[in-house]
């Protein structure tokens, strides 16, 4: 004895294939089950938030005076039509937080900037007179 489904007048149908809208590629079916992020750039932040930065160091007056005085060496140097080499330890802010980080900048000085107070090497690397540690 058969016992009745209130499916089986349809179930041994054939599958419905629309002749109006094209049918969805495999790929496009398959993007429907992708898992959802719904917490786009969390990770992001978080490996922001876990970056460390350095603070500034404050120099001395004698440092700064050392420094001021390789900086005027370097302008007569360069008037004198020689592009010393210099390795230039200098600090760069960060730009997404408090802080930065002590950076190492060797090459040949191109110019030297009382005026902006900012020294260029050659390569277009421009250093603030603020952010210098040492010259050597």
């Amino acid at each position: 004895m058969k016992t009745s489904h209130q499916y089986d007048d349809i179930i041994d149908l054939p599958h419905h294939v629309s002749t109006r809208h094209p049918q969805m590629p495999m790929i496009d079916r398959a993007a429907q089950f992708s898992p959802f992020a719904a917490l786009t750039g969390y990770n992001d932040a978080i490996t922001e938030t876990a970056r460390l930065t350095e603070e500034k160091r404050e120099l001395s007056e004698e440092q700064k005076h050392t420094i001021s005085k390789q900086l005027h060496a370097l302008q007569q140097r360069i008037k004198d039509r020689s592009n010393p080499a210099v390795t230039i330890v200098h600090f760069q802010p960060d730009d997404c937080k408090a802080g930065g980080a002590y950076e190492t900048a060797a090459g040949f000085v191109k110019k030297v900037d009382e005026y902006a107070g900012v020294l260029t090497l050659t390569d277009g690397t421009v250093i603030s007179f603020d952010n210098i540690l040492s010259i050597e």
